[in-house]
Formats: C-alpha cells, structure tokens, sequence
C-alpha cells in the first residue's frame, strides 16, 4: 500500500467564522514588561481563540496531545483549558521568513532547523531567495526534531509601471506551499534558474562599479565566500567588502555601496512583480509582500500586486512597529503577516529565527486560506502522477515530501499500471 505522510484531514467543525483575515494587534512585539502581581489573573482565553489553537496545533502537530488527567476533568477545567494544561501553552510559534546558505543565509537548512526547534518554533518557513534546493535537507532535519516545514521561496521581482524591461523598484515576494511543494514545479523552477543565471551576470556588473569607484573586489572572493553552486547576491558581496577592510560591516557597505539608490547597485533578470504573484498562484502556493517598509511607494506597489492575486503581506516586527502597514493591508483586503527574516549573521542587532510571534488566530487565519489551496496543489502532482506512473516522476511528485512507508515501497517501471 503506498501512502503519503501528510496532515490534510480537516476538522469536522466550520471554523470559518472564527479567524478573520484583519484581526487587530496579531504580532506580540517587543512591549514593556511588567511585573508580575499575585493577585493578578490571567484573562480568559475567548472560545474563538481557543478553536483557532485547535484548529493550528491539529495541523502543526499530527500526533493528537495527551488527554486530560482524571484529576483536570474532576477539577471542572473547561475542555480547551484542561487539553492546554496537558499540552503545552496558548501559542504556537511559526517562523515564516528565514533563509540558508542555498542562499544568502549563514546557516545550512539543517542547522537552521536545530536553531529554531531550540528557540522553540513548531512549524518554519525555509524561504530562500530564488531556490528551493535547501528543503529537501530542511524536512529531513526537520523529521527528527519533530517540527513542520513549510516549503518557501522568496522571489526577486521588478515593479515597473510600464513594465520596462530591467527598470523598475526591486521587490521581494514570499512563496509558501503545501507539503508536496509546488504544482508544476518545471515552471517556477525555470523563472527561479533564469533569475539566479542573472544573479551572476548582476554581482559581476556591482563588482565592475565598484572597481570604477576604486573599490576592486574579486569576482574568486565572492564566489568562495556564496559557496559552490550559490548564486551570488548583494549579501555576498557586502561581505567581501568588510573582509577586504573597505567597511565596517555589512550594514555599512549597503549604506554606502548597495543599497538600491547605492552607486554599486545593479539589476538581473528579475521578472515582473505582477507576473511573480500569478506564477505562485498558478502553482498552489500563497503569495506575500516581504518588508514593504524598504519599497518606496508602498501604496502602488500593494494596489498593483493585490490586483494580480497577492494574498498576504508581512506587516509584523520583531520590534513590534506597524508604521502604517497594517492599515494598507486592511485597505487592500490583505492577510497580515511577518517573519524574522533570519539569516544567521550572529549580529547582535539581528532578529532570532521565532522572535516574530503571531496571534493564534493569524495563524489560524493563514492555514484556512492556505490548505485548501495546498490540498489543491497536491491533487495536481497525485494526479499527474496516476497519469505517468513513472520512476523519475516518483522522484518529482516526492521532491518535497517523504513516503510514510519508504522501505514497502517499489520502484515503478515507466510501463507498470
């Protein structure tokens, strides 16, 4: 018998009432802390949220809780109150933005996974910039530490108005997919190679402004620094700036070289945001606006993507600020989300992978409107795989996923029924 290990059983009960889109205050930021009283109570968890933590823990942990205690029920304990006292607090912590050395994050996928499951995150969003290569090692990492992961990307894009080829405000959009990855997989692959070829061709051209302005760095150093196959980014090159001793750090050397108005600064091949949102819808995944605090007419670029089918932005800190944000992504009708944006730098002043906490019910929010999407997407790959039952499409339809019985499973012939 050939089974997939997934978690795609919905509940019984219709929670579509429970989780709104643009609930306020979702992200628990960096507030003042207060000292603890004795006589003061904890408020009461509301019967929506406590629904809404149902709802996320059934999907980030398959495996049911333990059961209340005899002395728990005996002790009147509401049911959601009593199912907490056994399993565990009133959150469960996602890490939606985080990145590898696949791309330009110091970490590998696996040792990013051992980080998060220590901070305690349950479910981790790996989302690279333009690959998807470090997954595969992430879920395997993330098999036994017993966390989820969610497979991402995070895809460079140009806003251009006009669409002007090569002209226009850099953008980054966040991709997040189901277990079994991306529906047509060839097809965001190719836009991802296609941007990473230009990659090579961008950080050549920075190295050669960078020369003009007598400030050489070798192309040798920044691939050795990006790592064998790792498309080099400004990242990289911000390094090998500190190494040669032109800055002091990285931040200054986007300050003064890479920034996107920096003298330094170049374009790829990147494709148009418009066409970005709709690949990732075309595909079966949800579709989000990374720090739209660094574009600088938020405004347009949110109209234009929500028109193209963006579902989400990130809106949430670690330093808790809004600035605004929220207020445009309820203004477009967009979920509101956010995410560490980890790289591993060891910086004192980087955010941790799970510092950026959401509310149960975003999350909640978050997984009703991605799952039914997901299990779309995974009907798709199921299918195309009936159709040609082959060994090489095995390996494409597993390419995110694991077999819940891998050693009963046999090879198919490309003939076999």
């Amino acid at each position: 018998k050939r089974t997939f290990s997934s978690s795609l059983t919905f509940l019984p009960l219709d929670r579509s009432r429970l989780c709104h889109r643009n609930l306020p205050n979702p992200a628990m930021g960096t507030k003042k802390k207060t000292k603890p009283s004795r006589g003061r109570k904890k408020p009461r968890t509301s019967a929506d949220q406590a629904l809404a933590l149902d709802y996320v823990r059934a999907w980030a942990h398959p495996t049911p809780p333990p059961e209340p205690s005899a002395d728990a029920v005996d002790g009147f304990l509401p049911p959601h109150a009593a199912r907490m006292a056994c399993g565990g607090g009133a959150n469960v912590l996602f890490e939606l933005h985080s990145h590898s050395n696949h791309s330009d994050g110091f970490l590998s996928p696996s040792a990013l996974v051992e980080r998060a499951h220590r901070n305690g995150v349950k479910v981790l969003a790996l989302t690279d910039h333009d690959t998807m290569a470090g997954i595969p090692e992430a879920m395997s990492a993330a098999h036994k530490c017993g966390i989820r992961i969610i497979p991402g990307v995070e895809i460079s894009a140009l806003h251009s108005p006009r669409e002007i080829p090569g002209a226009g405000e850099p953008v980054h959009i966040l991709a997040y997919y189901g277990m079994c990855g991306p529906s047509r997989f060839d097809e965001l692959d190719n836009m991802l190679l296609n941007i990473r070829e230009g990659r090579y061709l961008r950080a050549k051209n920075m190295l050669a402004k960078l020369n003009s302005l007598k400030v050489p760095i070798k192309w040798e150093h920044v691939t050795k620094i990006a790592g064998e196959g790792v498309a080099p980014g400004r990242l990289h090159i911000a390094r090998a700036l500190v190494e040669a001793g032109y800055v002091d750090n990285v931040r200054q050397a986007f300050n003064k070289y890479l920034g996107n108005d920096g003298p330094a600064y170049a374009t790829g091949s990147e494709p148009f945001t418009e066409t970005v949102v709709q690949m990732i819808s075309r595909t079966g995944g949800i579709s989000a606006l990374a720090h739209p605090w660094s574009l600088k007419n938020p405004d347009a670029v949110i109209r234009s993507l929500k028109g193209a089918g963006l579902h989400a932005m990130e809106v949430y800190r670690s330093d808790g600020k809004v600035d605004g944000f929220s207020q445009l992504a309820e203004k477009y009708g967009l979920l509101k989300l956010g995410g560490s944006d980890f790289h591993g730098k060891g910086t004192k002043d980087e955010t941790d992978v799970g510092e950026v906490k959401l509310a149960i019910t975003t999350l909640c929010s978050f997984l009703e409107m991605a799952r039914p999407i997901w299990c779309s997407a995974m009907k798709d790959i199921l299918l195309k795989f009936a159709e040609e039952p082959s060994a090489a499409n095995l390996g494409k339809t597993l390419k995110f996923g694991q077999l819940s019985n891998p050693d009963g499973f046999a090879p198919i012939d490309s003939g076999s029924t």
